[in-house]
């Protein structure tokens, strides 16, 4: 949710967010419009609920006649105040739920446009030239059955297309790149966590999703509980409501978690193997920090998840996502993409995205601030920001770039005592 007084006392930035984002303008005008609404009500209902305390002071001090017809126009007041309050409840709804659809503020330098308006900021590793090494690359699902390792028929028979099974070396290779992304996580500072898969509607709602209209979310009615599609959302609720502690730096956590998607809107899009799949496995960061710092936090995240990438020995691309592909929540996103041989172009791996006060502001998490002289100064919002440091999908560049001639995969140097110091996986 956007800052309502940074909106009153600079409009040209919001307007100009929104045109970046290609979204409606008008929306800021609107807002303020609301928002001087909700003010005007309130201001009468004060103002009446006044004139009522003091008008039932008087009847009590008053008797007879006099205190009869204070008693009527008591009555009427209270109709007045009533309607009042109920305005007052309204204007404040209407500028709620347009202040739920306001996306975040762009940062500076964010491309301006849609999904294809990103800026390629670099390309890191050799792409492989399989036909200088005389052979066609085989995609991740012909690699991982004749590994045995990837069953698409079975996982379809047990719950539905886009459901998988992992199995033998092929599900080692990912609980060790899992595993790999946690130690690597715990090495610079972050805590581990297993997080619940499962979260109430205002924790889904405070991460910036769209619980009524997003087709992507898998809910239960019966229980008004969500699947998340990350672990970001459980954490980023783990602080709800709270003033946390950040004198001594970030705080930081990892969560691994099974995701669920229902991929709506995506038929015909990739329906071969596991690129885009319902449920899958994610080790994801997420950082509480100061707004001061969180850009800074934002590289930092990037150069954990790019170190990630250079263990795996892949070829891949950052991007820096253009502001109207950007999401409710994010000010400014970098994607990571893996070159797929079969494919013959990059893929997102991961995203890291800092969310400013955005998400801190619906879920009311907080710290505490200090003056210059060393007294408390009351609390401010703090600045969250997330970014995926492994996932399944990594199994589709992994098993493609690292095939060889016969079917084999070389596993990543840094991947082998993760899978007990196998070099290789063979049929």
């Amino acid at each position: 949710m956007i800052d309502l007084n940074e909106l009153r006392e600079n409009p040209h930035r919001f307007a100009s967010s929104q045109r970046a984002r290609g979204a409606d303008e008008s929306l800021v005008q609107r807002m303020l419009d609301a928002d001087s609404s909700r003010r005007a009500a309130i201001t009468s209902y004060e103002s009446l609920r006044a004139e009522q305390n003091a008008s039932g002071k008087r009847v009590a001090k008053a008797s007879g006649d006099e205190k009869a017809q204070l008693l009527v126009q008591v009555k009427e007041l209270a109709g007045r105040v009533k309607a009042a309050q109920a305005d007052a409840d309204a204007a404040q709804a209407e500028l709620d739920g347009l202040a739920r659809t306001m996306p975040n503020v762009v940062v500076d330098g964010v491309p301006a446009g849609g999904e294809e308006d990103f800026t390629v900021l670099r390309e890191v590793g050799a792409v492989r030239d399989f036909a200088a090494e005389g052979f066609e690359p085989r995609d991740h699902l012909t690699l991982g059955e004749a590994l045995g390792g990837i069953d698409m028929e079975r996982g379809a028979k047990v719950s539905g297309s886009r459901f998988y099974f992992l199995k033998g070396a092929i599900a080692r290779l990912e609980l060790g790149l899992l595993s790999m992304a946690m130690d690597q996580a715990a090495a610079n500072g972050f805590v581990p966590m297993i997080t619940p898969t499962l979260v109430r509607r205002e924790t889904m709602a405070g991460t910036g999703f769209d619980v009524e209209h997003d087709d992507e979310i898998y809910q239960l009615p019966k229980d008004d509980l969500y699947l998340v599609g990350t672990s970001e959302v459980a954490i980023a609720g783990y602080h709800a409501d709270e003033i946390v502690d950040l004198s001594g730096g970030p705080l930081r956590y990892a969560g691994w978690s099974s995701c669920y998607r229902r991929e709506a809107g995506s038929h015909g899009k990739d329906t071969r193997g596991i690129i885009r799949v319902h449920q899958f496995n994610k080790v994801e960061m997420f950082t509480y920090t100061t707004v001061e710092d969180s850009f800074a936090e934002h590289e930092r995240l990037l150069a954990w998840e790019e170190e990630m990438l250079g263990k795996c020995e892949l070829a891949y691309r950052v991007i820096d996502i253009a502001a109207g592909d950007l999401g409710l929540s994010a000010a400014r996103k970098f994607d990571c993409e893996a070159w797929v041989p079969s494919q013959q172009r990059y893929r997102e791996v991961t995203s890291t995205s800092n969310c400013t006060t955005f998400q801190a502001r619906r879920l009311s998490i907080r710290e505490r601030v200090t003056a210059a002289d060393g007294s408390k100064a009351g609390t401010r919002m703090v600045a969250t920001l997330n970014g995926t440091l492994a996932t399944t999908r990594w199994m589709v560049a992994i098993l493609e770039q690292h095939q060889q001639a016969d079917g084999s995969i070389r596993v990543p140097e840094a991947l082998r005592p993760y899978l007990g110091g196998l070099a290789e996986l063979r049929p």
